[in-house]
């Protein structure tokens, strides 16, 4: 089982394909198989490097607390150990928190940067954002972590068709510990870096689902804070756009790693 050593945490990780480095952050209370419908397609433009964070999937659970910025410092340590000078890098939710501090602490070492329904704040400074940040942990606190995540799975995942997936949800959330899951999205919550974003020159793709937790003009708005961003509206999803906007996600990521210009019919630019 590959594992690297990191600021006393083992962080487990897989690695596939061939070429350019692409580090790929999977969201709150997950792990690296976040990535099972990209995973095939990715691998054959890019050497993938998917790691657990620590306190999720097979990594270790160390006691709280945690931090964005020990995240991202855990993952350029994995880099590190795996000899990797520089990468793209994907981050999911709260992986994109993560991927934003890592190219704010090491901007010369980051390729080209992909955000998914991410922010770059996470301050409950509106009264929707801190009723998503309290009710989640209520809930947890209240119901317990799998039927939090039955609640979450409905709300991701409400069509029919969509069953599987919600079991997925259930299984994989469900199955973290309380203590690790909460100390995440302690992490998370009054974490940000807008005040700093201006300083990311790398290009950057922000994609946005339609019906996402939080509304697309925050986080237009954010997008335009970066030096060089392109914004995508991904119609029809839901938080959980690598799942349930499979086709064009895989197709964005890999248009806008790969150097190709979006087509036409997708793109919605940010003014700089």
């Amino acid at each position: 089982m590959p594992v690297a050593e990191v600021d006393g945490a083992s962080i487990y990780y897989e690695r596939e394909g061939c070429g350019p480095p692409l580090l790929m952050i999977h969201g709150l209370g997950s792990s690296g198989d976040d990535w099972a419908f990209q995973r095939e397609e990715f691998a054959r433009h890019f050497s993938l490097i998917l790691p657990d964070l620590r306190g999720s999937g097979r990594s270790a659970k160390p006691p709280g607390p945690y931090s964005i910025t020990q995240f991202a410092a855990d993952s350029w340590a994995l880099l590190d150990e795996l000899g990797i000078e520089s990468a793209n890098i994907l981050g999911f939710s709260l992986g994109g928190a993560i991927a934003q501090e890592m190219a704010l602490s090491q901007p010369g070492r980051v390729n080209k940067l992909v955000l998914c329904n991410a922010l770059a704040n996470y301050r409950t400074d509106t009264p929707r954002k801190w009723l998503e940040a309290r009710m989640q942990v209520a809930l947890v606190h209240v119901l317990g972590l799998r039927r939090t995540a039955k609640l979450i799975a409905n709300r991701l995942f409400p069509h029919e068709d969509q069953a599987p997936k919600r079991q997925r949800v259930v299984d994989v959330v469900g199955a973290n510990p309380k203590k690790a899951y909460l100390a995440a999205i302690h992490a998370l919550i009054g974490w940000s870096a807008l005040e700093r974003i201006h300083a990311i020159a790398c290009p950057v793709l922000i994609l946005a689902a339609e019906f996402d937790y939080t509304p697309l003009a925050e986080k237009r708005a954010e997008a335009a804070l970066f030096q060089n961003a392109e914004f995508v509206v991904i119609e029809g999803s839901r938080h959980g756009t690598p799942f349930d906007a499979i086709e064009e996600f895989n197709a964005r990521v890999v248009q806008f790693l790969g150097g190709k210009t979006t087509s036409p019919q997708f793109t919605a630019p940010v003014a700089t």
